[in-house]
C-alpha cells in the first residue's frame, strides 16, 4: 500500500492532506510544501507474523552512576548545562540573528578543545575565512578547533564518523541539506531530517552535538516543534541589541535543571561572564525615582535582582497604549484590571509603559507585586525608598500570595545593600537575613499604606 503524500507548512509546521496556496492554521501564503520521508530506503513490511527481540527490563530502584561531565571553563555555560557537557548529548541553541550565538559557541568550542576534547566547528552560513577572522578577534586563533564550511549533511556525517570528535557544533541547522529529502534547505522537512540524523548519529557514536537554530518573529525556534523533543537540551540566547547583557536560558534539560540562566556581557573581545548579574542589572541606578521598583526574582536556581520601570501619562488618543518590554503583556492587563476593580485605581485614558531594565526577561508570577508598585509609583508620582525590594504574586481577588525561595531572595538583596523588603504576609522568612520585612495581606493595603492613594 502506497502511503499518500503529506504537505507541511514551512511557517508553522501544520500538516495538510493536500496542497493549498494558504495555510489554514497560520494564514501564511505559498508556505505549504510536499513532505518527503526521512529515509529513501525500501518500505517496511507489516509486523504481522514476525516476533521481535525481548527487551531487558529493570526496576525503578536500580542505581546508575550519574553521567560524566566535562567542564568548558565558562562557568556560566556549565551552570546552564547542569554542570558541564554530557557525552552523547544533543543540544539546541536558539536566538535572534546577530545576538551572539556564533560568538558564544566559538568560544565554547575553544574552551572545550583546550580542556582536552576534540572539537569540530561546522559553519553552513559563513566561509572558513570569516570564522577565522572572528576567532582572531576573540583571541582564539591558537585554539585546537577544527573548522569546516559545509551544508551537505551526508558529507558532514561521513567526516564526523572518520574524525570521531568529542563535540561537533553545527551552525546552523536551517542551512543543512539532506540529499534524500526533496525540498529546499530550511524547509520543515529538511530541518527535521537533518536534526533527526545528527541527533541519532550523536547517540550512536557517543559524541556531543550542538545545533544552532534560528528563531521566528514570535521568538520560537524556526521549524517543527518536534526538533525540541528530539534533543536533550534546548537553550535560548536572549538579549536586546541595544544592551550589552546576554542571557543564556535553559528551557529544557534532561541532565540538569530547566529555567537555569547564565549571564554574559558582550564586549569588543567577545562574551564575558557575569558572576554577579544582580549587581550588573542594578549598576546604573541613581536616586529613587517614581516608577522604579527593584524586584527580587529567582531564575532557575539563582536569585537575580532587577529593576522594573513604569511610566504612566495622559493619552492623547482615544484608546490608551499599553507597551511592555521584558514582561508578559497579558499579565500587565490583569494587574491593571485588579487595581481598578479591587482598589478603585483607574488607568482609563492613561498610557502605560513598562520596561525591565538591562534587557532582562521576567516570567515568574512573583513579579506581580513589583509591577503593581511600579505602576502606582508612576501614577501617584511617589518614589519607593532605594533600599527596598519587592516580590509577591497577586490573585484576581487582590490578595497577595507568598512565593517560593523567600530566603534566597532576601539574602541576595542583603548582599547588595538592601535593608527593607515588601512581601506577602504569608511569606516564610527567617531572621538571619537581617532585612526589615513589611508583610502586606492584599493590594488594597499597598495602595493605602504605602502610596496613600485610593
Amino acid at each position: 500500500m502506497v502511503k499518500s503524500p503529506s504537505f507541511t507548512c514551512n511557517a508553522c509546521g501544520a500538516v495538510h492532506s493536500k496542497w493549498s496556496g494558504r495555510c489554514d492554521a497560520c494564514g501564511a501564503w505559498n508556505s505549504i510544501v510536499e513532505e518527503a520521508p526521512l529515509s529513501a530506503g525500501p518500505a517496511r513490511k507489516s509486523l504481522g507474523g514476525k516476533r521481535g527481540t525481548r527487551i531487558a527490563l529493570s526496576s525503578l530502584s536500580a542505581e546508575e552512576m550519574p553521567p560524566p561531565r566535562t567542564r568548558s571553563g565558562l562557568a556560566e555555560l556549565d551552570r546552564v548545562l547542569g554542570g558541564g557537557l554530557v557525552p552523547a548529548s544533543a543540544i539546541l541553541v536558539g536566538g535572534d540573528p546577530g545576538i551572539g550565538k556564533s560568538t558564544l559557541l566559538l568560544q565554547a568550542a575553544a574552551s572545550f578543545a583546550r580542556a582536552g576534547l576534540k572539537a569540530i566547528y561546522v559553519s553552513g552560513e559563513e566561509a572558513s575565512a570569516q570564522v577565522r577572522m572572528r576567532a582572531r578577534r576573540l583571541g582564539l586563533a591558537d585554539a585546537p578547533v577544527q573548522l569546516a564550511a559545509e551544508t551537505n549533511l551526508r558529507d558532514i556525517l561521513t567526516t564526523l564518523e572518520n574524525e570521531r570528535p568529542d563535540i561537533a557544533i553545527i551552525d546552523s541547522i536551517q542551512t543543512m541539506w539532506a540529499d534524500h529529502v526533496e525540498s529546499a534547505p530550511g524547509s520543515v522537512a529538511q530541518v527535521r531530517a537533518a536534526a533527526h540524523e545528527l541527533t541519532t548519529f550523536a547517540k550512536r557514536r557517543g559524541l556531543s552535538v550542538v545545533l544552532v537554530g534560528h528563531v521566528t518573529k514570535e521568538g520560537q525556534i524556526a521549524g517543527p516543534r518536534v526538533i525540541e523533543h528530539m534533543v536533550d537540551t534546548v537553550l535560548y540566547f536572549e538579549g536586546e541589541r541595544g544592551h550589552q547583557f546576554r542571557i543564556l536560558r535553559a528551557v529544557k534539560n534532561r541532565f540538569g535543571p530547566a529555567d537555569e540562566i547564565g549571564v554574559f556581557e558582550m564586549t569588543g573581545e567577545g562574551l564575558r561572564e557575569v558572576t554577579n548579574p544582580s549587581a550588573l542589572f542594578l549598576s546604573e541606578r541613581d536616586n529613587p525615582a517614581p516608577g522604579a521598583v527593584v524586584f527580587a526574582g529567582i531564575e532557575g536556581t539563582r536569585p537575580v535582582l532587577c529593576e522594573f520601570q513604569a511610566l504612566v501619562a495622559p493619552s492623547p488618543h482615544a484608546q490608551a497604549r499599553r507597551t511592555v518590554v521584558g514582561w508578559d503583556g497579558g499579565r500587565l492587563a490583569m494587574i491593571l484590571a485588579v487595581l481598578e476593580a479591587r482598589c478603585g485605581i483607574p488607568f482609563a485614558g492613561l498610557d502605560v509603559y513598562l520596561n525591565v531594565a538591562g534587557g532582562m526577561k521576567i516570567q515568574e508570577p512573583a513579579a506581580d507585586l513589583a509591577v503593581a508598585c511600579a505602576l502606582l509609583s508612576a501614577r501617584e508620582d511617589v518614589a519607593l525608598p532605594s533600599d527596598t525590594v519587592v516580590f509577591g504574586e497577586i490573585s484576581l481577588s487582590g490578595a497577595l500570595r507568598p512565593v517560593s525561595q523567600t530566603e534566597n531572595r532576601l539574602k541576595e538583596a542583603q548582599k547588595l545593600g538592601f535593608t527593607k523588603a515588601i512581601a506577602p504576609s504569608g511569606s516564610k522568612a527567617g531572621t538571619q537575613t537581617g532585612l526589615e520585612m513589611q508583610k502586606i495581606p492584599d493590594l488594597v493595603t499597598v495602595v493605602g499604606d504605602i502610596f496613600g492613594a485610593g
